[in-house]
């Protein structure tokens, strides 16, 4: 790994100098962007999600009976729920809608005849009484057994095994289910030398707790500046840094600046202006040696709705004069070395989080390849664009490593599927937090994270009486 790489002479740094000093040149890859089908082309707001969902079954359905046959036989039998006849057992494709009494609602908060009282601030909204419900284009019915209500989410398409019986008629009860199986991955060249890849997220530029000391430090070690000549070499092999989001802290976002009259802060400037300015000081640094990938995240000065399209250039008059600074989208899916890498920075996991009763964020990132879709819950509890004819986060194919950013700590695994592809999932935590970011090899497809630390002790004397 890249630790292995670094040079054993710990005494490098104290030696005398000489008057040749080796130069490391920055190792070259191939990079191909797939992230085109996230880029918006026509920003239409006043369609419905209904068409979004349509498409999303319509993709899906063909590779579920794929799935279906091969798990029940290729004789088993297909349907859609105006066709079920009670006691038939069948396979039913649809899109899981989950019915939950505690999901916000802005219809239940302004409604005259509930008198509700003002909620409690949650963490989760899953409740006992929950219920999982299947639909197709034309019709819904209640789905009992077998499926986790509390770890399914709304959005998830999926087939079920089953029948309705004559005396329980409106329910289906399922006997067993499965998903579609992932996309065919292509297969990644042989490498001879290792190159890198850093993955960062969670930046928190802005907050009250910053240490841009740590920053500082992770802006040395990746453009080469940090340690001797053996980590500078290490270093040259990093071809990338992907920022994947929250570059800007929660705190930059003013919400009181929006309620106040306009001529009361006619003088007053933004927060974010100076963690702009300060996120560009890093930035132009890292650009200055190596390529640079930034994605927007939930606090940054983008849209809000996925897909998030890329920041506006002109936020970062420093970094942008160099051709390697690219701002990306939200989620970003690119080819570097052969080696396919989707991500995106985390919303999709901290949404399934609200609203399952799961707690490994690993966990929830598997799912949403298990399940091929991204982002399952937006519309519903996630903000997205309304598609009419395509559903982007639909997976394509099947990606070599897959991350999401901003996650409470590190975390990664290699997951297998029934054909023996390979996907490494990586959480990339937060850096404000954490002080770490992650490696990925692309010549053995394994990862490790790189901490910093630069918390200093101050020692503390007693006086004597």
């Amino acid at each position: 790994m890249f630790c292995s790489t670094v040079s054993q002479d710990a005494g490098g740094l104290l030696c005398e100098p000489t008057e040749r000093s080796k130069t490391f040149k920055r190792s070259v890859s191939e990079y191909t962007d797939h992230s085109e089908r996230f880029k918006l082309k026509d920003r239409t707001f006043a369609r419905q999600y209904a068409h979004m969902y349509a498409e999303r079954l319509c993709v899906m359905r063909p590779k579920l009976i794929e799935a279906a046959k091969k798990k029940w036989g290729q004789n088993v039998r297909t349907k859609k729920l105006f066709e079920l006849k009670a006691e038939e057992k069948v396979v039913v494709v649809g899109t899981l809608f989950k019915h939950m009494e505690l999901q916000p609602s802005i219809l239940k908060e302004i409604s005259d005849e509930h008198n509700l009282m003002p909620q409690p601030e949650r963490a989760k909204f899953i409740d006992e009484a929950d219920e999982l419900i299947l639909e197709d284009e034309l019709q819904r019915i209640l789905l009992v057994d077998k499926l986790d209500k509390r770890a399914l989410v709304t959005g998830v398409v999926v087939a079920v095994y089953g029948m309705e019986p004559d005396e329980d008629r409106g329910k289906f009860h399922i006997e067993d289910y499965c998903f579609a199986e992932l996309e065919t991955q292509v297969p990644v060249p042989v490498k001879e030398k290792d190159r890198y890849v850093a993955l960062v997220s969670g930046l928190d530029i802005g907050s009250k707790s910053e240490n841009m000391m740590n920053l500082q430090l992770l802006a040395d070690l990746l453009s080469g500046q940090l340690g001797d000549e053996g980590q500078q070499e290490a270093a040259a092999n990093i071809v990338r840094v992907i920022v994947a989001g929250n570059s800007l802290s929660q705190d930059t976002r003013d919400k009181n600046q929006m309620k106040q009259a306009k001529y009361l802060t006619k003088k007053t400037t933004a927060s974010s202006v100076e963690a702009v300015k300060s996120l560009d000081d890093i930035l132009v640094q890292l650009a200055a040696s190596m390529e640079v990938d930034l994605m927007p995240g939930e606090f940054d000065p983008a849209n809000h709705t996925l897909p998030q399209q890329p920041l506006h250039r002109c936020m970062f008059p420093q970094a942008t004069m160099y051709p390697t600074m690219h701002c990306v989208t939200n989620p970003y899916d690119f080819s570097i070395d052969g080696v396919r890498i989707l991500g995106t920075s985390g919303q999709n996991v901290q949404d399934i989080y609200r609203f399952s009763c799961l707690e490994d964020h690993l966990q929830m990132l598997e799912n949403t390849l298990i399940w091929g879709h991204i982002a399952p819950t937006a519309p519903d509890t996630l903000g997205c664009y309304p598609y009419y004819d395509e559903d982007p986060f639909i997976l394509p194919e099947c990606p070599h490593v897959y991350f999401a950013g901003s996650m409470p700590s590190y975390q990664s695994k290699v997951y297998r599927d029934s054909k023996g592809q390979k996907v490494l999932l990586i959480n990339v935590p937060r850096f404000s937090q954490t002080s770490t970011c992650v490696l990925v090899n692309l010549r053995t497809l394994e990862c490790q994270p790189v901490t910093f630390d630069m918390s200093f002790q101050e020692d503390s004397f007693e006086g004597e009486k």
